[in-house]
């Protein structure tokens, strides 16, 4: 097959998936606990699961994956031949610990896999060609951790599929705050947020306002929970198709200097 129309193939194969799963048949599950029920009310997941797009059979990594509600949540849509990484940091708590390794025992979470790694360094050498990431209010802790967060978003980058998805969920905090009020208020400027992301290669592609709250004078810390709105943001960023496609040059990638290569395939899909 020529190149060209080996490109055309990986990208249709890539960007074809199955139907959209029954996610509120997923939410409404009878086994799911009421502890995760009345994170529910709080989180409205159905919102999240639609603007994921996340299917069956899919490949996922939950990065800062602390209980591992989301991550039950991914489990089950993406099964039964589908796979969710949970990440957890070493110094999660003991309690959040317990909670992630009780689902592991469960019939829904027999296909998470617990991984305790540093958040820039977050998978195995041999884990790769993931589908979607979900990183859901955990991105303003590692400003105040020992992270390097240019590598992680680098480390990201690289353990998605061409084409595939990275979710970002956080806590907003005021134009200027930056990475400042991490610790404090548990918050993070949207836009420094996107600036680092962006600057992995990723392409931001859309945005959720489902979990916004403009009243917030995002002046206080969400820590412990408090009972009035918080102001968050989503946002979705795509590895682009064009990264694929260097598999399909084969030897040519070797014959052709790599910034020709880089251009065309840049012109192929943008």
């Amino acid at each position: 097959m020529p190149p060209c129309s080996q490109l055309a193939f990986c990208a249709t194969g890539a960007a074809a998936q199955d139907s959209a799963p029954d996610y509120a048949a997923i939410i409404a599950a009878p086994d799911r606990t009421d502890a995760d029920r009345q994170t529910d009310k709080r989180r409205d997941p159905m919102k999240l699961l639609v603007f994921t797009a996340a299917r069956s059979g899919m490949k996922v990594l939950d990065m800062g994956a602390g209980g591992g509600y989301s991550t039950e949540l991914m489990a089950r849509v993406v099964a039964p031949n589908g796979v969710v990484y949970g990440q957890n940091h070493t110094d999660l708590g003991e309690r959040a610990k317990a909670r992630f390794e009780a689902r592991q025992k469960t019939p829904a979470g027999k296909n998470i896999v617990n991984l305790v790694r540093p958040f820039d360094d977050p998978l195995p050498a041999d884990v790769g060609d993931l589908d979607l990431i979900t990183f859901l209010f955990y991105y303003h802790d590692t400003t105040y951790m020992t992270v390097d967060r240019a590598e992680m978003n680098r480390k990201l980058y690289a353990a998605l599929k061409p084409g595939g998805m990275l979710v970002i969920a956080d806590h907003s905090a005021r134009p200027g705050d930056g990475t400042s009020v991490g610790k404090t208020l548990h918050r993070i400027e949207e836009s420094v947020l996107r600036r680092e992301i962006e600057a992995a290669g990723f392409k931001l592609v859309a945005e959720g306002d489902f979990w916004r709250h403009p009243e917030d004078p995002r002046d206080f810390s969400i820590q412990p929970p408090p009972n009035r709105p918080v102001d968050e943001f989503v946002l979705k960023f795509q590895k682009p198709m064009w990264a694929l496609d260097y598999r399909a040059f084969g030897s040519l990638k070797s014959s052709v200097p790599a910034p020709y290569v880089d251009r065309y395939l840049r012109g192929l899909h943008d």
